[in-house]
């Protein structure tokens, strides 16, 4: 929802949100772009008399705002399908779907057909590094979009995505996840159907080879043509040197590699499905293997917060026990025989209801410790690690936990912090501990 009040706002509407809690990097961007924040949903702000209410998806019935708008018969809409009817319509869209890697193949994607020079707008759920913010809005007939497959809105329980018609898709993977709208991956997978049936035959879908459930939804029924990537037959990654950098390929012949320092086969396949998409919205090979050499990542991904006594510490948005397990084999790749101290906030409505807990002792698994702040769950994380035969430490306080973990860290050390939220700010807190230490 931020990206899309970006994007009205650069089409020259006057744009002004609400929300209960918003933190950087969103909220910074949003100042940044001169959007004024309401904290709270008072239905006091009917006063503002807006043209239109974009209501996100996390709003629900009961809302006092939402009530005031129903009962008062505004104008309101989900983001998806304001962006639908207001941008999308005439552009050449490159939607990016997929359990994992959507915000990192769609920076990766808009980066590429940026140095090509193309120009392109975009609508991604975290901040590239390489751009300003996370979202824009260009003269140019092309545009990246993060396809997210949770629901629209509290009055349109479709997929977000259906509402982008991309010509070119990207599917990245598909697993179990948001538990809290779907009962199991098939409900998922009948999504990702519907959004395969907007795919023009003119279109290209880019699909991960190896995953067993893409394949089950493109049996479903697939009307444009598909290339898949990860596999021998189609785009192919070879192992990477010790600097990370790795050769491409199209179906067995050598296009050229890629030069950059990012580890982890994940990072790796998110390149191919980039080069792949870049392709078919007319980018050479060539181009696209140089652009990604410069690729600087996303805030949030193994973003490195700060070093203090040798003690490297990490922000990374993984919540996924898949993701969480690809993010820790990434940073081992890069940090060898080095301790990883994993620090996980199980924040997302699955992982707090319990749904996939006996796969995290699995994920956290490469770590030399792991920590978990169990404030909010709704199961007893230490029984599952016993039962598991893995320690992890678990506190409900974030004082405590950032106290164990300047206690514990010690030079050469990564600390590894994972959610999908703001964590309470422990980054800053462990740094400025470590700091004191210092002293």
């Amino acid at each position: 929802m931020c990206g899309v009040a970006v994007i009205a706002r650069q089409a020259g509407f006057r744009v002004t949100g609400c929300d209960a809690n918003v933190y950087p990097p969103m909220s910074e961007q949003l100042a940044a772009q001169g959007i004024d924040l309401v904290e709270g949903y008072s239905e006091d702000q009917l006063a503002l008399r807006p043209d239109t209410w974009l209501i996100g998806n996390v709003i629900t019935r009961g809302n006092p705002l939402v009530e005031a708008i129903l009962e008062r018969r505004e104008r309101f809409q989900s983001g998806p399908q304001w962006l639908s009817e207001n941008v999308l319509r005439d552009k050449c869209v490159l939607a990016v779907a997929g359990t994992h890697g959507k915000t990192s193949t769609a920076s990766m994607l808009a980066f590429i057909l940026e140095r090509a020079g193309l120009n392109p707008g975009f609508l991604i759920g975290g901040v590239p590094a390489d751009f300003a913010a996370s979202a824009r809005l260009t003269e140019s007939t092309h545009f990246v979009i993060e396809a997210d497959e949770y629901d629209t809105a509290f009055f349109d329980k479709r997929s977000k995505f259906v509402h982008y018609w991309p010509r070119t898709a990207v599917l990245t993977n598909l697993e179990f996840d948001h538990a809290d709208i779907f009962s199991d991956l098939a409900q998922i997978e009948r999504q990702f159907h519907h959004f395969v049936r907007t795919i023009p035959r003119s279109g290209r879908i880019i699909s991960n080879g190896r995953d067993d459930a893409l394949k089950r939804v493109l049996t479903l029924g697939s009307w444009a043509p598909v290339e898949e990537f990860g596999v021998p037959s189609g785009w192919a990654a070879g192992s990477p040197d010790e600097e990370g950098s790795f050769e491409v390929a199209w179906q067995g012949t050598s296009l050229g590699r890629v030069r950059w320092s990012f580890s982890g086969e994940h990072n790796r396949m998110n390149a191919l499905a980039a080069i792949a998409a870049a392709r078919h919205a007319g980018t050479e090979t060539s181009v696209a293997l140089e652009a990604l050499g410069s690729f600087r990542g996303v805030k949030r991904r193994m973003e490195v917060r700060g070093t203090v006594r040798g003690i490297t510490v990490y922000d990374d948005f993984a919540h996924h026990p898949t993701a969480i397990r690809a993010t820790i084999e990434g940073l081992r790749a890069g940090v060898g025989h080095d301790r990883i101290l994993a620090v996980l906030e199980p924040r997302s409505n699955t992982m707090k209801r319990g749904v996939m807990k006996e796969a995290l002792p699995w994920s956290l698994a490469e770590a030399d410790l792991a920590y978990l702040y169990t404030a909010h769950l709704e199961w007893d994380a230490a029984s599952v690690f016993r039962a598991a035969g893995r320690n992890a430490r678990c506190e409900t306080s974030l004082e405590t936990l950032v106290d164990a973990l300047a206690r514990e860290a010690r030079p050469g050390d990564h600390v590894l912090i994972m959610s999908n939220g703001a964590f309470g700010g422990i980054h800053a807190k462990l740094l400025a501990r470590l700091a004191e230490g210092a002293g």
